[in-house]
């Protein structure tokens, strides 16, 4: 009987140092008919980047989000049908690829990620210090107007977060994060969640010998809309993390993603 070799433990990454001005970075926007919050974000974004340097995706919306990006000189790509958030941002990962970015940050498409704290959220990555940091609201304490279930669920997963890195997340769920190109590609696999991916993605980075960091950024009150967390969708959030959760150790990356990434597509 043929012995099967062991996995080797993934030695932690050491990225050079890297200065702000030699760091061509792409601000990542997924969105779905967030029309009404898109304008005051970018007109925001754009007095601190460069248009050309700001991707919004467009998951199948039926408003006009993207021609209002479009508008402010920004980059768009577009899904024909609702795709979901993991959709869009993995279409993102690989747009900074082809495109040779050598950092990212995403942020939500509804204006609650203020982009005056994006120097705080890149200083760990500029610097070398980490190779992916998550904006947390919680660093510094509850936020008020918080809800109660909410507060409840930040802390089971920060929980989670500890139990299965023993590193705490005080808010796993933020979509608030800034990564290294590295990242980008080690995140841009067929095991990649595409509705909710979050707390098992910083599981699988840390897994990876990834350094992760969390700094403490604002974050504002959604003006329009609603977000993707809430109702029923926070039952069917926790049963699709539990089973990502007994699928993370036995995952294994796609033999021919790194053929299709030659490619393109």
């Amino acid at each position: 009987m043929e012995a099967t070799a062991r996995p080797r433990k993934p030695k932690p990454r050491r990225s050079p140092d890297l200065r702000p001005d030699s760091l061509r970075t792409l601000i990542l926007i997924p969105a779905h008919n967030e029309a009404e919050n898109i304008p005051a974000l970018l007109d925001d974004l754009l007095h601190r980047h460069e248009a050309r340097h700001v991707l919004l995706i467009d998951d199948g919306s039926t408003d006009d989000g993207g021609a209002l990006a479009r508008a402010r000189g920004c980059k768009v790509l577009r899904h024909h049908f609702n795709l979901g958030y993991g959709a869009s941002l993995l279409s993102g990962y690989h747009y900074a690829l082809i495109h040779d970015y050598e950092a990212v940050v995403q942020m939500d498409a509804d204006g609650q990620h203020p982009p005056r704290a994006l120097p705080d959220l890149l200083a760990p990555i500029w610097s070398g210090e980490a190779d992916h940091v998550l904006g947390s609201r919680f660093l510094e304490g509850e936020v008020q107007g918080t809800t109660f279930m909410r507060r409840l669920a930040s802390k089971m997963l920060t929980g989670l977060a500890r139990f299965w890195t023993g590193k705490r997340f005080s808010d796993p769920t933020s979509g608030f994060q800034a990564m290294r190109r590295e990242v980008v590609e080690a995140l841009c696999n067929d095991g990649f969640p595409e509705d909710f991916p979050d707390l098992d993605v910083l599981m699988d980075l840390n897994r990876q010998g990834f350094r992760l960091l969390e700094v403490s950024t604002p974050m504002r009150d959604r003006e329009h809309g609603q977000s993707m967390h809430g109702g029923l969708h926070v039952l069917y959030y926790f049963y699709r993390l539990g089973m990502n959760l007994m699928l993370l150790p036995v995952r294994r990356p796609s033999l021919y993603r790194k053929d299709r990434l030659k490619v393109g597509t």
